[in-house]
């Protein structure tokens, strides 16, 4: 456990699946290093992994690829997406520029209404970042507690507000005035 401000912080660690095709990629190494377990699966998909617990799925792709190779490319998020319900496309590129928001805008237009999210990275270090955050807030525990604050937050500010007082007086006076009487 660590310390913080005298907050004891529980580390938080899952199970990741990585496509054994990872297995020799700087991804695979930065996620091991961060005190996960990591198992590796031949079934899954080349270039996804899977936080298991929290149910999210990452399909990682280098975006010059991406844009030479686009058809073959659409087909394979097609497949991913239609395997994985909550599902993010990670497109690394050093720099995102106008080839790459473009890319990025047709693999929108292509799958809009599905459950694809895409997650511009810049390296390896932003992109397990992303990863280990998006699969933390998402897992059962961390979203309890999320969901949690933000309704205390919520019931904080109803409490609290000038502006909600002054609405529930206006409710209030407006509670004793007929239906049928004018303003």
């Amino acid at each position: 456990m660590e310390t913080s401000g005298g907050k004891e912080k529980i580390k938080w660690t899952t199970t990741i699946i990585i496509s054994s095709s990872l297995k020799s990629y700087e991804i695979a190494t930065a996620l091991g290093n961060r005190s996960h377990k990591v198992r590796y699966s031949d079934t899954l998909e080349r270039g996804s992994i899977v936080f298991s617990l929290s149910g999210v799925a990452f399909l990682l792709a280098d975006a010059k690829e991406c844009a030479s190779t686009e058809e073959i490319f659409l087909t394979k998020i097609e497949t991913f997406i239609n395997i994985h319900q909550n599902s993010f496309l990670v497109l690394f590129a050093p720099l995102h520029g106008p080839e790459e928001w473009n890319l990025m805008f047709r693999i929108h237009q292509r799958f809009l209404g599905s459950n694809l999210r895409i997650l511009p990275v810049h390296n390896t270090a932003n992109a397990a970042d992303l990863m280990c955050t998006i699969a933390k807030t998402t897992s059962k525990p961390a979203l309890d507690s999320i969901c949690y604050r933000m309704v205390t937050t919520k019931a904080y500010i109803i409490e609290q507000s000038p502006v909600w007082r002054t609405l529930q007086k206006i409710k209030l006076s407006t509670d004793s005035v007929s239906p049928n009487s004018e303003f």
